[in-house]
């Protein structure tokens, strides 16, 4: 009888742990989700209704600062950086709005918006560029990132309107290369040039110094059809960037 109560307590205590352990290997997004599918609609940010949901927002973001970040790994650990990211450009956004027009008008003579340290992180105080340059693009190296996070502005690839999670990080990914990519505002083409966005231009590394075979990758037929056309004597012309909000 004692044999068969050990046996089961021991059962308890490892469902116990291992149910911790899932637990402690996510991430609650349920507030961001709540947050993007009210006050992201149609590609634009409502960031009057962020502002009132301010609250909210900080609750989640002081979230990602105690979570586990060494029990995450992979595309788990991928999607909290990239959610960290955006979440954490919204309130930057709302430590000055309304009171300006563009991310580029936070910061000073000597530091821009992405080099402010104000992102509170497992103890730490960082930056976005921080959290883009030392540890989303070198560690991840996914090119596709560059059009998941989001720097506020309408030539920025658009804010998705839920929470990246690491089960479905690579659809969420391919699917917001192909709406920029395949979006006639962002890449088209005029007789032998193509037009794009600065961002395969700033990051042409990224692409494997190759945006074009990228461009192509996640083309739709109409637009493989056009840049296949132009043939290998194609020209790129990378459009103005428009840094104005995006609401």
């Amino acid at each position: 009888m004692n044999g068969l109560k050990d046996i089961i307590g021991l059962s308890l205590l490892f469902l116990f742990f291992a149910s911790h352990s899932m637990a402690m290997d996510n991430i609650d997004n349920q507030i961001y989700a709540s947050l993007l599918k009210k006050h992201v609609i149609n590609n634009r940010v409502n960031y009057d209704g962020f502002k009132k949901n301010e609250q909210l927002l900080d609750e989640y973001l002081a979230i990602l600062n105690r979570a586990d970040v060494k029990s995450l790994s992979g595309n788990k650990l991928f999607a909290f950086y990239i959610n960290a990211y955006n979440a954490f450009t919204i309130k930057l956004i709302l430590t000055k709005y309304p009171g300006i027009n563009s991310i580029k008008e936070i910061g000073n003579f000597f530091s821009n918006p992405w080099s402010k340290k104000f992102i509170l992180l497992q103890g730490r105080t960082v930056s976005l560029d921080h959290i883009e340059h030392d540890i989303l693009r070198p560690k991840f190296k996914d090119p596709r990132v560059h059009f998941a996070i989001n720097c506020a502005s309408k030539s920025c690839p658009p804010l998705r309107n839920e929470p990246y999670e690491g089960k479905t990080l690579e659809n969420q990914l391919d699917d917001q290369a192909r709406k920029f990519i395949n979006d006639k505002k962002n890449n088209f083409i005029k007789e032998d040039t193509l037009f794009t966005s600065k961002i395969f231009k700033w990051f042409k590394e990224d692409f494997s110094n190759n945006p074009l075979l990228f461009i192509k990758r996640h083309a739709s037929k109409e637009l493989k059809e056009k840049l296949n056309s132009a043939g290998n004597n194609i020209k790129i012309y990378y459009l103005d960037y428009d840094w104005s909000l995006n609401r």
